[in-house]
């Protein structure tokens, strides 16, 4: 037994092997993985999608207003004591049973134009929904971008943290040496290993910066904390790109044009607009119809069912005094059948109704205004959309021209740094500059570096907004350094 579940142990192993390798490579996220899985599984785009199908349903229901009601009923039911017969409109003592059957069906030939402005009202408010969703999608693909990229910035900083401290430690080591052939005076070694500690505590905190990002991208996407998640790092490189040669009024100019939020906020004023005729519909007269037909059935409607003829009965007498008898008859009654009664008590009805609206507590005036200023405040809040969005293209325009030129100037700054620390390691190692002097120009360098990476991912980061205001998806690609 024991060899049979060593085999079937290794056959596992050897089918499965290929597909779990596979699992695992799959575990790295591209930047586009990330935005796709966080699309389709954000909480808030699912339920702002609710509200779509909410207002899909509303235009629905205000299509179906136009067209006839139609409804039918019926009842069963047992009078006791005196009561009027509904069918007969007799007074009863008896116990008696009544049944009504009826269908009536209504429609409004005239509203003030109310079905068809509350048609087009939610029809703007099913397109706004979508471009809502839109604009969701949007600010939440930007922050995945954001957190990839500080994902990314933090990976290069715990880089640089730990190559400063390897260095570091090794200049420990031949301090060390030099130390105790009394080349150098044990200060110096103090000093060194003062700044090895300070970097162990930069070097954690980077990690640490590491660690966070990469929760926060995570919570984004609403993934366990205890999976492995590993992101794609690809080499990223800083290079100008044609969105930044555009001003920020063209990319303004294109971006009122197709961004979801202008968009909706644009629609929003129309179904505004249409909520004011509706409320202006109030004032006019209404005009419907309505039809109806019934029937029904009462055990106190009776029939003669039989004439049974009796002893001739005593009327009168003559003049003379001799007495006239006429016939009797006895009367056998039954209730007429069930649907003779349907087909006998069988009525229809059918009538115009008009509406003319005189005074009703000025609720027609107060419904005008109240949607006059809703549609005073959808102007505004369009006017507040459209100025935003030129203030974040501006600002983004602004910035990426910054960090490009900020990044130009602090790399030439790590090149002139790099080559001054190797110049001035090669002293230190010497015994021609001092602790304190080599830990300054090591410093300046790591400080350098750490601007250099900002303005990196700052510039990235920039261009990828103003990129996707004039259409074009998140991506990376055009930044990853070709081999």
């Amino acid at each position: 037994m024991e060899t049979r579940y060593k085999i079937c142990y290794l056959l596992f192993i050897v089918l499965f092997l290929p597909f779990i390798s596979e699992a695992r490579e799959r575990a790295v996220w591209t930047l586009e993985d990330c935005v796709n899985h966080a699309l389709e599984n954000n909480l808030r785009i699912q339920q702002q999608k609710l509200g779509v199908d909410m207002a899909r349903e509303n235009l629905r229901q205000s299509k179906a207003n136009r067209f006839p009601t139609l409804n039918t009923g019926a009842s069963h039911s047992y009078n006791y004591g005196r009561s009027l017969d509904p069918i007969t409109n007799e007074f009863v003592t008896d116990r008696v049973q009544t049944n009504n059957f009826n269908i009536s069906t209504g429609m409004t030939l005239f509203s003030g134009f109310q079905i068809r402005n509350a048609i087009q009202k939610d029809r703007y408010d099913l397109q706004a929904g979508r471009y809502d969703v839109e604009a969701m999608e949007n600010d939440i693909s930007l922050a995945v971008a954001s957190g990839y990229l500080q994902i990314l910035f933090s990976k290069e900083m715990v880089e640089v943290a730990a190559n400063q401290l390897d260095i570091t430690r090794q200049q420990v080591e031949r301090t060390e040496k030099l130390v105790n052939a009394g080349t150098l005076a044990r200060g110096s070694l103090l000093t060194i290993k003062a700044q090895e500690a300070s970097e162990e505590v930069a070097l954690i905190n980077a990690e640490n910066q590491l660690n966070i990002a990469y929760l926060d991208l995570m919570q984004l996407l609403d993934l366990r904390g205890e999976m492995d998640f590993v992101i794609d790092v690809p080499e990223l490189e800083v290079i100008p790109v044609e969105t930044t040669e555009f001003s920020p009024l063209q990319i303004y100019d294109t971006a009122i044009q197709i961004q979801p939020d202008v968009l909706s906020a644009d629609i929003r004023v129309f179904s505004a607009e249409k909520s004011r005729d509706i409320a202006r519909g109030g004032r006019l007269p209404r005009l419907s119809m309505s039809g109806s037909m019934g029937t029904g059935y009462s055990e106190a409607r009776l029939e003669i069912a039989e004439v049974i003829e009796t002893d001739p009965q005593l009327i009168g007498q003559t003049a003379s005094g001799e007495a006239v008898f006429g016939p009797a008859f006895n009367f056998e009654t039954q209730v007429i059948p069930f649907r003779d009664q349907i087909e006998e008590n069988l009525n229809r009805s059918v009538g115009l109704f008009l509406q003319i609206p005189i005074f009703n507590n000025f609720q027609v005036r107060t419904n005008i205004s109240s949607s006059q200023i809703s549609l005073e405040n959808a102007r505004l809040q369009r006017q507040i959309v459209r100025d935003q969005l030129y203030k974040t293209i501006e600002q983004a325009h602004q910035d990426a021209h910054a960090a490009l030129q900020r990044y130009k100037a602090t790399e030439k700054n790590v090149e002139a740094l790099e080559e001054s620390f190797r110049y001035t390691e090669q002293r230190f190692n010497v015994g021609m500059v001092n602790t304190l002097e080599y830990n300054d120009a090591k410093n300046r360098l790591t400080t350098a570096q750490s601007e250099l990476l900002q303005a990196k991912y700052e510039y990235v980061f920039r261009v990828q907004i103003l990129d996707f205001y004039i259409g074009r998806p998140i991506s990376l690609q055009q930044y990853v350094m070709q081999q």
